[in-house]
């Protein structure tokens, strides 16, 4: 059996990685990052309790995930579908210790001087193998809880936001190729943006004053933007048409992740307190709002309620409050959700829409979602000059800059990723490949017991 020179390269690379763990030096002395730590007398147990517990809540929507999206596609292509959101639950989190993480928190890379300092990203060496991230809290970041939950925490996104946008090219993407895409869309979107969001002094959030409670913007429309260019840049499935093949899959995959998201925005609050209390509150009603408005608007325009799009709905409406959780009252969150699930749904349903091959409409669903809860957080957001509600059309006018910026960042900074990623392994896989079904020319596996395995390597 001939192995391919790319499985032998990463195999090659997995091994470079694990081996230098094992011989990583010791922490050398700096003193800038040493004084960024306060000391363990600072920790709350009951933060760190509602912490740890958040961040296996935020695991398990990968997995929900996976089952969310298995159910939607055809019969071929299940098993690689749902193992395409699997396996971000390693890559990503051997890239986020190895350097990522690194990126997104460590010491700013930007410009300017003081109060009027704004980075861009952080810098690569500074918790490099998670170098000084370990049981002291952080005084910018997590005051109150040790550094490495912290980076735990946050590793949960990370892993997340890539599998997001698996389901955009469903059914066509060559697995080696997506996992060179995955890595260096964490490495030069995921992580930057996220710093560029939630660091003290990123550029988004310090300069523009962009709200984003639990990643609304670093998360789903950077899912959402990057779910468009690989749209774009592999083209139409030979069929487009295909029957989802289990929608108890779907349902429990929606399950899984607004039993999840409860971590995700409430966990968002890195304390057991009142602001975690209420985005709890106001995660599950945006969702039960969307569900129903999703439902019902489909009945409005003459399709049956299905169980599918009360799913889809759920999910849209958690997208929607994600970015505003912490920040807006229980009954504003219904209107996030309502809001949010009719804009959804017309882009579901557009004849437009239907030019582009989004397999399980991430776009629509995701990146929609995402700019809708952000600039629906840009108008209620509650807090001095939080808001067009709340400080006047300044603050909302920055806040539409960035998005903006976001977009085309995401956007574009994908679409050559995709590039890159296509010129060093193509990402569609062959017409007989495709004929065949993933789970079969990819992995050799089936749903179908009475299907005969292929017995030579078919990676097409």
């Amino acid at each position: 059996m001939k192995i391919e020179k790319r499985w032998i390269i990463s195999f090659i690379m997995i091994s470079i990685v694990c081996i230098t763990g094992a011989f990583w030096p010791t922490m050398t002395e700096n003193s800038y990052v040493l004084s960024e730590f306060g000391t363990t007398d600072h920790i709350v147990p009951a933060d760190v309790a509602w912490m740890l517990t958040s961040s296996c809540l935020v695991l398990i929507m990968t997995p929900g995930l996976s089952f969310f999206y298995g159910g939607m596609v055809g019969k071929k292509n299940v098993i690689s579908t749902m193992l395409q959101s699997f396996i971000c639950l390693g890559v990503v989190t051997l890239l986020w210790v190895v350097v990522a993480f690194s990126l997104a928190f460590g010491e700013p890379v930007g410009f300017g001087s003081g109060d009027h300092f704004y980075s861009f990203f952080g810098n690569p060496t500074t918790f490099a193998f998670m170098d000084y991230v370990g049981v002291l809290p952080h005084k910018k970041l997590a005051s109150t809880i040790p550094f490495m939950l912290f980076a735990l925490f946050q590793m949960k996104f990370a892993i997340i936001a890539p599998a997001i946008i698996t389901g955009s090219f469903a059914e066509r993407v060559r697995f080696i190729s997506y996992l060179i895409f995955i890595s260096l869309f964490t490495l030069f979107i995921y992580a930057p943006l996220c710093h560029a969001v939630w660091y003290p002094t990123g550029i988004l959030g310090s300069y523009f004053g962009v709200k984003d409670f639990a990643g609304g913007t670093v998360v789903h429309m950077s899912s959402g933007f990057a779910a468009l260019a690989g749209v774009i840049v592999l083209g139409k499935r030979k069929n487009s048409q295909h029957i989802p093949t289990n929608i108890p899959f779907v349902l429990l995959g929606t399950g899984m992740l607004w039993f999840g998201w409860f971590g995700f925005n409430a966990g968002s609050a890195l304390a057991a307190n009142g602001t975690a209390a209420m985005a709890f509150a106001t995660t599950t009603t945006s969702s039960a709002a969307a569900m129903l408005t999703w439902i019902f608007f489909d009945r409005v325009n003459g399709r049956k309620v299905s169980a599918l799009g009360a799913c889809i709905g759920a999910v849209v409406g958690l997208v929607a409050i994600t970015p505003a959780a912490g920040f807006v009252s229980v009954p504003e969150s219904m209107f996030f959700g309502f809001v949010t699930a009719l804009v959804s749904n017309t882009a579901v349903n557009c004849k437009y829409s239907k030019k582009f091959d989004d397999t399980l409409d991430v776009f629509a669903c995701h990146g929609v979602g995402g700019i809708m809860g952000m600039i629906l957080t840009a108008i209620f957001a509650h807090g001095e000059d939080a808001s067009l509600l709340h400080g006047g059309w300044n603050v909302f006018g920055h806040h539409m800059m960035a998005l903006v910026l976001v977009s085309i960042f995401t956007f574009f900074g994908a679409y050559f990723l995709f590039k890159v990623t296509n010129f060093i392994i193509p990402l569609r896989v062959s017409e007989e490949s495709e004929h065949i079904g993933l789970d079969l020319s990819q992995h050799d596996e089936t749903l179908d017991p009475k299907t005969k395995a292929i017995t030579e390597p078919h990676y097409g």
